[in-house]
């Protein structure tokens, strides 16, 4: 009786050993991949680096960024001359429609003046866009304003060859008229005629520069 007691407990032992453990998977050729990161970091790639763009960017933010001024092309201060102004701001660009605007204004009215007739018919027309409410508020609006600038017709200007000498001397003498770096004998004058004129106005004359007369 008791040797068959044990021999029940062996098979019982042998039983239980037969038992499949916990499955484990098994090794595969392909590792495993990691949980996605939070704030990944991309591999490097050596034909096209990457570029960190914060996430609260414009996405517009760096676009033409190869247009972007370089030191060199930088306005000169106030202590230039204006011959060194002009020679460090030309452009075939303005850069903005405002900035167009006038350099029209310039070029139109006296593109074949000396640099100073330039300026002075250039500083008109800023003069009148900081009048406070006598005049349209920006360079476009003073421009565009009905019966004052007769090469505005429709609204529109003619056609410029924008690679030609003149426009580009004309964009560097807005530029330096929008960002004050050159003082004009003309000084707050809002009036201009050519001298081939006299339009008998009874303003108060300011100066004559180039071609044209200077009121206020």
């Amino acid at each position: 009786m008791l040797h068959r007691f044990a021999v029940m407990v062996a098979l019982g032992a042998l039983g239980a050993s037969s038992v499949a453990p916990a499955q484990v998977a098994p090794l595969s050729a392909e590792p495993l991949k990691p949980a996605a990161m939070a704030n990944p970091v991309l591999p490097t790639n050596a034909d096209e680096p990457l570029v960190a763009v914060p996430t609260n960017s414009d996405p517009l933010a760096n676009q033409g960024s190869e247009a972007a001024p370089s030191p060199e092309a930088e306005p000169v201060t106030r202590g230039a001359s204006l011959a060194e102004s002009v020679s460090l701001n030309r452009s075939s660009e303005a850069g903005s429609r405002e900035l167009e605007c006038l350099a029209a204004g310039v070029y139109f009215e006296s593109k074949s003046e000396p640099l100073a007739g330039q300026l002075a018919v250039g500083q008109v027309i800023a003069n009148r866009a900081n009048s406070k409410g006598r005049f349209p508020s920006t360079y476009c609006g003073v421009l565009m304003q009905r019966g004052q600038f007769s090469f505005i017709r429709g609204g529109r200007w003619p056609a410029v060859n924008k690679n030609s000498p003149q426009w580009k001397n004309a964009v560097a003498i807005a530029r330096i008229v929008d960002q004050d770096l050159h003082d004009s004998s003309v000084g707050k004058a809002l009036f201009f005629h050519a001298k081939r004129v006299s339009p008998g106005w009874r303003l108060t004359r300011v100066a004559s520069v180039g071609n044209h007369v200077f009121y206020r």
